[in-house]
């Protein structure tokens, strides 16, 4: 067959498979469609499909139709984090800074610990580290991985809840913004190349340069105009960010922080955040499934797995509950607060796709963080419902 063939079966499968198991396997309780199509990609991996198959996994998995597929999951990723940097909203967190701050302090500093502590554990093995990394950027890239809270996919569990719009609602997005910012601001950290530093220098000048005349251009064109630029600017940051050595998604961020959420319409920007995961992010998905290998065993990644899961959900659940001593909250809400900033799928995959790229962690490790990002996830759901139930029968008879 053709290269473009065997890329449009590629993309059938793509398609095909996660909608199966989400539509029919009733799962969507546990999980929304975005977690199924990471579990899909997953299963279409290497590990999985390419073990059991490999003839057929290497027919249509072939580099060709691999290398066109990474150029959509590129775009497609650059988009939807370009979006998640709009849709940050600073100016709540600061209005409330002392209670956003505890409280982001802690659900960021506690797992970040934990997940650190788990990531030594693993130095004591090999087949870990990434072979282009240093001691520090491994233990402090696994203790992020374990630390982060997935913006996008906690704005769609909490509707599913119905408090997205509730107060206790809006201070858990209150938290999570402010996390986001720190989570890329240790990225550029931990990427930063003492080699190309004067590019990255270079890169962070003309990047504060241009966003002073990029947002004067942006505040004074019509809307219609704003979107096709916006997409100019991102493509633009995003290879000045991976010229640097910082990588293309940073760059993504930064286009996408820059600009104001009120230059756009938000029902437009939400139907936007919508077609992106629903056209062009399941490629990206199944291209961070064709990157998990299990060549240390798949009991030692699984067991790898569980350790970072642990350190995760304790980290996050613990600096919660602390925060809620300190400010006072009411009972049950640090238990609900902790488990919906656990959410991890999309921006913790996004992360730790970086990291892999960068040569920072293994594909082992890559594969065991991918699968504490998709159980935390899972978890989210089951634990919080019964708890908001409890919480909210309380505050009626209460009232």
């Amino acid at each position: 067959m053709s290269t473009p063939e065997t890329f449009l079966i590629a993309m059938t499968i793509i398609f095909t498979v996660p909608w199966l198991l989400w539509r029919f396997g009733n799962i969507d309780y546990y999980a929304p469609l975005v977690v199924v199509q990471i579990i899909a990609g997953i299963l279409l991996g290497p590990g999985i499909l390419g073990r059991v198959f490999p003839d057929y996994y290497a027919f249509v998995f072939n580099p060709a139709v691999v290398q066109s597929l990474n150029g959509i999951a590129w775009w497609a990723v650059m988009l939807f984090v370009m979006i998640a940097g709009i849709e940050l909203d600073l100016k709540k967190a600061w209005a409330h800074r002392r209670e956003s701050s505890i409280t982001a302090g802690l659900a960021l500093g506690t797992p970040l610990a934990f997940g650190c502590a788990a990531a030594a554990v693993l130095l004591g093995f090999e087949g870990w580290m990434g072979p282009k990394a240093m001691t520090w950027q491994f233990v402090l890239g696994v203790g992020m991985a374990c630390a982060v809270t997935a913006l996008p996919i906690l704005i769609l569990l909490m509707e599913k809840l119905d408090i997205l719009r509730q107060p206790i609602g809006q201070r858990i997005l209150r938290y999570a913004s402010i996390d986001d910012v720190a989570i890329w601001g240790v990225l550029a950290l931990i990427l930063m190349d003492w080699e190309r530093v004067g590019r990255q220098l270079a890169f962070l000048v003309t990047f504060a340069v241009a966003g002073y005349f990029f947002r004067s251009l942006m505040a004074r064109i019509a809307e219609r105009d704003r979107w096709y630029v916006a997409l100019i600017w991102l493509a633009a940051c995003a290879f000045g960010a991976d010229w640097s050595g910082l990588h293309f998604m940073v760059g993504a961020f930064l286009a996408g922080a820059i600009m104001e959420a009120d230059w756009f319409d938000q029902a437009r920007m939400d139907l936007l955040r919508h077609h992106v995961l629903l056209v062009i992010m399941p490629v990206f998905f199944l291209s961070t499934g064709l990157r998990t290998t299990w060549n240390v065993g798949g009991e030692a990644v699984f067991l790898a797995a569980a350790l970072l899961l642990v350190a995760s959900v304790a980290g996050k659940l613990i600096g919660i509950r602390v925060a809620g001593r300190i400010l006072r909250w009411a009972p049950g809400e640090a238990s609900i607060i902790g488990w919906l900033l656990q959410t991890k799928a999309l921006i913790m995959i996004i992360f730790v796709n970086i990291l892999l790229d960068k040569a920072i962690i293994s594909s082992e490790t890559f594969t065991a963080l991918l699968l504490m990002a998709v159980a935390s996830t899972m978890l989210t759901v089951p634990m919080v419902a019964p708890k908001l139930a409890r919480l909210q029968e309380l505050i009626r008879r209460a009232a």
